[in-house]
Parts: structure tokens; sequence; C-alpha cells
């Protein structure tokens, strides 16, 4: 069996390229479903097979309920089937991530995005109940978002391996930065894994991921996209200089200092694409942040 091979026995539930789509606003601040659409259609054409809506990215803490709705609405209407929608549901609050996987199912979602409970930092055994309580509730697949870095919880490989028994817990987006952990859980399990950093794509891949929830993906989901179907067609070793080339970018965008949703709508402001403001308390780039955003992806985009 060859690596590549590995990497696709079983059918991706939500896609292989999934992009952590920002939420476009007005100048006034205003939730923007016409430029969701846009964007949504843009990438999807330029090779997403996934978009994940209102995550980290997609500004979450500061959208309502009903605009998470309205976006995922808007986006089916975009897309169509073209792509799967994977809608971000996870708070701090059980009760409140059930009314949120409810209303997105409804409105048309594929799949669930939950991330560990933040904040409150509770035992594994209440993150469990926590995951279990949200699958039983909605009708959709979920994904769960590990990433103790923001949330202050990991989700336990162990956690992960008995949450994998649930039929609707199908994913995991990986951000916990345990890459042996992340190998025990699929080794044990059939859980699809998503890289959640862009830095590790290529590499989660290469160990049997599923492929990458990118905000990246956000500017250049077209060569992010190359990285996955290089590796497939066998070459190795050009999916790795895919990879590199595009590390100049991903650091400037997600290792920087700054958050995501700000350096993505930075550059996409920038190409004159749909993006618009950040909403408080995020601030947008200034000037020298968004000129080093700009020489990195034209370095990257310059061939």
């Amino acid at each position: 069996m060859t690596t590549a091979a590995a990497s696709t026995l079983s059918s991706p539930p939500f896609g292989r390229a999934l992009c952590a789509m920002i939420t476009p606003f007005t100048r006034a601040g205003a939730l923007d479903l016409d430029g969701a659409q846009r964007l949504a259609a843009r990438l999807v054409a330029e090779g997403c097979d996934g978009l994940v809506l209102s995550g980290t990215t997609g500004e979450s803490p500061t959208t309502t309920d009903a605009e998470k709705s309205e976006l995922v609405r808007a986006v089916r209407q975009a897309v169509g089937e073209r792509a799967s929608i994977v809608a971000g549901v996870g708070t701090f609050d059980t009760r409140h991530t059930v009314e949120l996987a409810l209303a997105a199912e409804k409105a048309g979602a594929d799949g669930l995005l939950v991330v560990t409970p933040y904040y409150s930092r509770p035992p594994q055994d209440a993150v469990e109940a926590h995951f279990r309580e949200i699958a039983d509730a909605a009708g959709l697949p979920v994904a769960l978002y590990d990433i103790p870095g923001r949330t202050g919880t990991r989700i336990e490989p162990e956690t992960l391996i008995r949450l994998a028994e649930h039929p609707r817990i199908v994913a995991v987006k990986d951000c916990s930065y345990d890459f042996l952990g992340t190998q025990k859980v699929l080794a044990r399990t059939e859980l699809a894994y998503y890289a959640g950093c862009d830095e590790h794509n290529l590499a989660l891949y290469a160990v049997g991921g599923t492929g990458y929830v990118s905000t990246v993906a956000n500017v250049v989901p077209r060569h992010l996209r190359s990285v996955l179907d290089a590796f497939d067609a066998g070459d190795t070793a050009g999916a790795a200089r895919l990879q590199q080339r595009a590390t100049p970018l991903i650091e400037s965008m997600m290792s920087a200092g700054l958050p995501g949703a700000v350096t993505a709508k930075a550059l996409l402001g920038e190409l004159g694409l749909p993006g618009g403001p950040v909403r408080a308390p995020l601030r947008p780039a200034g000037r020298e942040a968004v000129d080093g955003l700009l020489t990195a992806y034209e370095s990257l985009t310059a061939d």
C-alpha cells in the first residue's frame, strides 16, 4: 500500500480541503450576506470542497445566533451541493450549544464543529458528556475541535477514543500540537482528522489524516489544495515543496501576533475580496502588518 493511498482509504465526511471561512461584514459592521455568498462561491471554485462557518476565524464569539443561521442559509444558497457546510456551534454552555446545533441543522448545514467548552475548564468526564449530549441532540455528523491553547482544556486522547464510539462523532479538527497523541487516536479509531494548524497540513495528511480546516485558505485555496493533490498523486517531494513555499504566508497570517480573522480580512481587503472590518474586541491590522502580509502573499503567488 502506498503512503498516498493510506490517507484516502475512507471517504472524508466533509471533504479534504476545508476553509475556515471569515464572516464578511459591511463597513457599518453588519452581516454582509452578499459578500459571504461571493466569497464562498470563489473558495469552492478555487478548490475548497468544504466550508466551516462561524468558527473562530468566522468571529463566532461576536455574531448572534440569528446571524449564524442566516450565514448558513446564504452560503448554502450560493454553493448548493458543490461543497459541504460545517457550522461552528461550540460554546462554553452545553444547553446553548445544543440550541445552536439544532438551528444549524434546520438552516441546512451538513455537519457541526463543536469546540471544547472554554474558560470553565471542565474535567474530562464533563467534556465527554458535553460532546455526547450535543451529538445525541442533533441529527448531523459532528467534528470535535481540540484547541487547548484557546480553550484551556485538552480533549485527551483516551477521551477521543471513547467519543469515537458515538455514531455521529466522526471527525476532529486538531490544534492540539500533540502529534504523538494524534497518532495514537488515529491508530485506534476511525475518526477523520483535519489539521487545524496550517503548518501541519501535510504532516498530518501523511500519517493518515483526512485533510485540513484552514484559515489561510481564505486567500490561497488553490495552493493549499495542490499540496494534498500532489501527495495523492504520489509526488511526496513535490507536496513537501509546495507546503514549504506556503510557510512564510502561514507564519505571517497565523504566528505573527494577530488572530487569523484579522490577517485574513486584511489580505482579502487588499485583494478587493469580501471581508470587511472585524468586530470588537478585535482590531484591524496596521499598515506595517498589512504590508508584511502582502509581501508573503505576493511571493507565494508570483509564479
